[in-house]
């Protein structure tokens, strides 16, 4: 009997999970309800992702060799992209945009036999018997069909883990415009990406100016408790950028929401969840794409090994292989953002912790090649050194003003 497995979403892990299950022999149906608009996101990526997926680098719109870490204060740390060991091949951040690179991948997956289909989940049952999936296509004509197993790729608000019984995860939000600016005022982000730190732009996590082929996307984001603002947030950070984007046109404004942590299951019955639906965004960063890939991909190796008896217990053996691989690394990313983004005097700390050499290659060793690199205990000892002292002189020191209250003194 043909085995067919039902993925809900069509970007970068749907698409990711639907290759895979198409190199195994699985019959793979795709339902995505936007294949228009892009996706919101930063759409930022290590070289890992092209690397270990076969993603051609054409599809990439700037490679980003240095970043710039801003602190409430206007410190600046200036951060080489490059890991413990220097590579030029592989040290840069790549800057896509998502209605190219998704593009690429749901096109790849149907080349290797995956069905597209326009439509809406808006009913999934899962039972014993299989999966019974109803949906609405794009001219709001309804159908039924059925799988043996279902793969939710369906983002924070996934309606897949909604069908299933799950409560919804904490969200953060993001928000984002898309600015052309004239070659002139571009090349100032030639090569350079920036995070800005500060109440004013986002009381918890962080702002950010990611150069793109031919236009400027700043952004900022938020956690849950800052949702209201996040609009003001964005206004305030363009007020920081100041004459940097002035005269530019906004070609768009997007906003997407992020999920803060991993569920606790990301399997079940017949049942499998990716990426953001898994809660799958890295907290100090907001990285997404990459761990929606991988997560798209091991999900697929795992469900294609148990098709025919695809429990919960035998589907999550792809979670208890993630933890195994990720845990610790998500766990430390975690603590990264309470710690670093804590409060304004944390981030001045943060900003400084920054510009130790050590910290930027170990930093950069687990972004690009998805692995927590080990440092040396000297090395170790050095930093928390560097850490406690930072410590000291924000904390016990006089208060660094944040450029927000020299703007203000400055206009009376």
């Amino acid at each position: 009997m043909t085995r067919q497995v039902l993925i809900v979403g069509a970007s970068v892990g749907g698409a990711t999970a639907a290759t895979t299950l198409r190199a195994a022999g699985v019959e793979t149906i795709m339902l995505e309800r936007e294949l228009v608009r892009p996706k919101p996101c930063g759409g930022a990526l290590p070289p890992a992702a092209f690397n270990e997926f076969d993603i051609p680098t054409h599809l990439i719109d700037r490679t980003i060799h240095n970043c710039l870490i801003v602190s409430p204060s206007g410190q600046e740390a200036r951060v080489a992209v490059t890991g413990t060991v220097a590579s030029a091949e592989d040290d840069y951040v790549a800057m896509v945009r998502r209605e190219v690179f998704d593009s690429f991948l749901r096109q790849r997956a149907q080349e290797r036999g995956a069905t597209l289909i326009h439509g809406t989940l808006i009913k999934l049952q899962v039972n014993r018997a299989g999966v019974q999936a109803r949906y609405r296509d794009a001219k709001g004509d309804e159908y039924v069909l059925h799988a043996d197993a279902v793969i939710g790729a369906d983002g924070a608000y996934s309606p897949t883990a909604k069908f299933l019984g799950l409560k919804p995860l904490p969200r953060a939000i993001a928000i984002q415009e898309r600015i052309s600016l004239p070659p002139a005022k571009l090349a100032r982000w030639e090569d350079t990406a920036d995070l800005y730190l500060g109440r004013e732009v986002s009381p918890d996590l962080y702002a950010w100016a990611f150069p793109k082929r031919d236009h400027i996307a700043i952004g900022v984001g938020v956690g849950p408790k800052h949702i209201h603002d996040v609009k003001q947030n964005l206004a305030n950070l363009k007020r920081r950028l100041g004459s940097a984007i002035e005269g530019g046109e906004v070609l768009m404004r997007e906003a997407h929401a992020l999920p803060m942590h991993p569920r606790k299951h990301l399997a079940f019955d017949r049942a499998m969840l990716i990426g953001d639906a898994a809660g799958l965004v890295a907290n100090t960063s907001g990285e997404g794409i990459y761990w929606a890939m991988k997560s798209g991909e091991m999900a697929a190796q795992t469900l294609a090994e148990y098709l025919e008896a695809p429990t919960a217990q035998n589907l999550r053996a792809y979670e208890r292989s993630w933890r195994k691989r990720y845990g610790s690394m998500y766990a430390f990313l975690r603590w990264l953002q309470v710690w670093g983004y804590g409060n304004e005097r944390q981030m001045e700390v943060f900003t400084e912790m920054c510009r130790n050499l050590d910290v930027q290659r170990l930093t950069f060793d687990s972004y690009m090649h998805k692995n927590m690199a080990p440092a040396p205990w000297l090395t170790q000892l050095a930093m928390t050194r560097d850490i406690l002292v930072s410590q000291f002189r924000n904390y016990v020191g006089p208060r660094r003003t944040p450029l927000r209250e020299l703007a203000t003194a400055y206009s009376k």
